[in-house]
């Protein structure tokens, strides 16, 4: 029995293994890191890369944000840029090059850092920060709540048996709702089917809509986290009294959302004083660091304070997550292309119309007189780039990274906005009751839909949310276009990408959304423009999509988080962890 028990343990071991070499194409192709070299697309210059900048003098702050304290400094987006690739750089440099190499990051990252409470540098990460607070869990009370949860109102389960493959086992959906959500299960079990026959036995419970709904109490979540940096558990009638005080329920007692009252009579705090840009994407994503996104975010403001906390931990996978949940994210395949075609997707210099492109529809929140939607992201974006009254704060173009950047200036609207923009809502309004309806299309542009060969036509295009994550960004990277993207959901993916080299991150609220068009595209006359970075970034956006966002990563990925999420589902966690040769030899 020890020594099948041991072979077991090893064939369990060699599918985790394989899933860290099956992640990265290199690993099967043999291909050597030095010679991948997706930061170095050719381009005319590259000035980013050929001066030496000078010592830093913005202040790169704790939050994900650099700010512009000096204006004798140069643009700070040449220092982003040239630290994005230097960290990119880095991380392609650590991968595992070879099965001993991936066993030993495996062990490291799984043994070790459950130990020692060590955060990795590692584009897996998230696999972990999304399990650790269930590690802390009783297996008991974990697979009793996993239990309960299948009887819950809107999910669905996939799962696995013994004598089964990967399949839908269990719905609970509202009478007259299973047709419309059960649809998403389609793809999820589809990718699941490369790797059923590695799988072990289990159970996963899924949402089947677009935003997250497991909101974190930060002293639950916190003592589950706890216990599991300790390798303990704690019980689940043992887990602190909730905070029943709405988003902010999330955070942590000194972050600077705990400042504010979040309701619908409370004003947001006061926008940054000075320019800032994203040095971190997935700090700038946090509401609690970021109290604005409070009032700037449609699945934040469609509460008064924000909903009750769960009072216990509940293992939910869904397609995204925030800072405030505690949601289980999966590779999700909403929305995934490998490649466009080239008459959909003409090279950068053959795409005529410099503008920023953004057509979508009003989602986000449910527009009607009760509820707060002007605020919400997708209407501010409306606002921000077609007002033509008044004027607006800039920072001037740049020229050079020994250039100050200057104070910002106020340039009229109208003189911006029309020649740098392209953002309309498109088809008919959505999401909201017939007055506000008409309201909607009274305030804001509406255009017809386009075609993919229509949207082929502009350099530049954003990303924003809708009802939850952006199910488009995969098409809009792989395309030849440079693409701004501003998100409150960290994604599964977000971990193997770098901002700065491969899109253009954006503050949730799109204060930077200007000054980060003008650097790349200059002025509405084309003054200042940085257009062989854009084109760089743009290409290797593309590139990295082809080759870091395949089918077979999401597989990989997948397979990996229900091999660890396998083992929270064992009562015996131990017997289903890697063991080394040596260690079964002792069998």
């Amino acid at each position: 029995m020890r020594r099948e028990r041991a072979l077991r343990i090893l064939l369990l071991a060699l599918a985790a293994v394989f899933s860290l070499l099956y992640l990265d194409p290199r690993v099967l192709t043999g291909t050597d890191i030095d010679d991948v070299e997706l930061d170095a697309v050719p381009t005319k210059s590259e000035p980013a890369n050929n001066v030496t900048l000078k010592q830093p003098e913005h202040v790169f702050l704790v939050n994900g944000l650099v700010e512009i304290v000096d204006p004798a400094a140069p643009h700070p987006i040449y220092e982003l840029i040239q630290k994005a690739e230097a960290e990119w750089k880095g991380k392609l440099a650590r991968a595992s090059t070879t099965f001993t190499q991936a066993v030993a990051e495996y062990r490291r990252r799984w043994d070790y850092v459950r130990e020692h409470a060590v955060e990795l540098p590692d584009e897996y990460d998230q696999i972990n920060d999304d399990l650790e607070p269930f590690w802390g869990l009783e297996p008991k009370d974990f697979l009793a709540i996993r239990s309960e949860l299948e009887a819950k109102i809107d999910s669905y389960t996939v799962g696995k048996s013994a004598t089964t493959g990967v399949h839908v086992v269990n719905t609970s959906f509202a009478p007259g709702k299973y047709d419309q959500l059960i649809k998403g299960s389609v793809a999820v079990v589809d990718l699941l089917r490369d790797v059923e026959d590695r799988l072990p036995p289990f159970r996963a419970v899924f949402s089947p809509h677009d935003s997250p709904n497991r909101l974190s109490d930060y002293f639950v979540e916190e003592a589950a986290r706890r216990a599991a940096r300790q390798n303990k558990y704690v019980r689940r009638n043992q887990l602190p009294n909730i905070d029943p005080t709405g988003w902010i329920s999330a955070c942590s007692p000194g972050s600077p959302a705990r400042d504010f009252s979040i309701d619908e009579a409370s004003e947001p705090p006061p926008p940054n004083s000075k320019k800032t840009f994203i040095h971190d994407h997935k700090l700038a994503m946090d509401p609690c660091l970021h109290p604005r996104h409070f009032w700037r975010h449609g699945q934040l403001l469609s509460y008064d304070k924000g909903p009750t906390p769960q009072r216990e931990l509940v293992p939910e996978f869904s397609y995204c997550s925030s800072h405030l949940h505690h949601n289980i994210r999966f590779p999700t395949p909403y929305g995934w292309v490998d490649d466009l075609s080239h008459g959909d997707n003409p090279d950068w210099q053959d795409r005529p119309d410099e503008r920023v492109l953004w057509r979508g529809s009003n989602t986000g929140i449910f527009h009607s007189q009760k509820t707060r939607w002007r605020t919400s992201q997708r209407a501010l974006l409306m606002q921000l780039t077609n007002n033509i009254r008044g004027s607006i704060s800039i920072l001037g173009p740049s020229n050079s990274p020994t250039d100050p950047v200057g104070q910002p200036v106020q340039i009229r609207s109208a003189r911006v906005n029309p020649g740098i923009f392209d953002v309309a809502f498109a088809g008919d309004p959505i999401m909201c009751d017939k007055q506000t309806c008409e309201l909607l299309q009274k305030l804001f542009p509406w255009r017809k839909r386009q075609s993919a060969k229509d949207a082929g036509e502009y350099r530049y295009v954003l990303d924003v949310d809708g009802n939850g994550w952006s199910g488009r960004f995969k098409r809009l990277i792989t395309s030849n276009a440079l693409v701004f993207k501003a998100s409150l959901y960290p994604e599964w993916w977000l971990d193997r990408v770098q901002p700065w080299v491969h899109y253009i991150p954006i503050q949730l609220d799109l204060n930077d959304l200007h000054d980060a068009v003008i650097f790349f595209r200059g002025d509405s006359s084309g003054v200042g423009a940085h257009e062989d970075l854009a084109r760089k970034i743009a290409e290797q956006g593309r590139a990295w999509s082809r080759r870091f966002w395949r089918r077979e990563d999401m597989v990989a990925h997948f397979y990996r988080l229900i091999l660890e999420y396998a083992r929270l589902m064992s009562e015996d966690r131990e017997a289903m962890s890697y063991h080394s040769q040596t260690d079964l030899s002792l069998c």
